[in-house]
């Protein structure tokens, strides 16, 4: 089992569209092979902090999503978007990676 968490600082006049374009990725990474749970959440104390939450089967599925052209296209879309680069820890046996 792998666990993901990717946190994204947006840029509060980019709140909106982020948002919008979050809502689609969303839905096509659930559809997606290995996909256990995949859903966005806001922070309670900066409502311009998404934390996305995955839980994937595998290693493999894990990469197979990364590749994915939807993650493609909403890596581009969502870039202007944001802060600072998203940051991702990847989560498997107790062992936390950064990416």
């Amino acid at each position: 089992m792998i666990y993901v968490v990717a946190t994204t600082q947006v840029k509060p006049e980019n709140r909106d569209a982020y948002l919008a374009g979050a809502k689609e990725c969303i839905a096509e990474t659930q559809k997606e092979k290995g996909c256990i749970y995949y859903d966005s959440h806001v922070s309670v104390n900066d409502p311009n902090r998404f934390v996305v939450v995955e839980r994937w089967a595998t290693r493999e599925d894990l990469a197979a999503h990364a590749r994915s052209p939807h993650m493609k296209t909403w890596r581009a879309l969502s870039a202007p978007f944001k802060v600072s680069p998203t940051e991702i820890e990847i989560i498997s046996d107790g062992n936390v990676e950064r990416m």
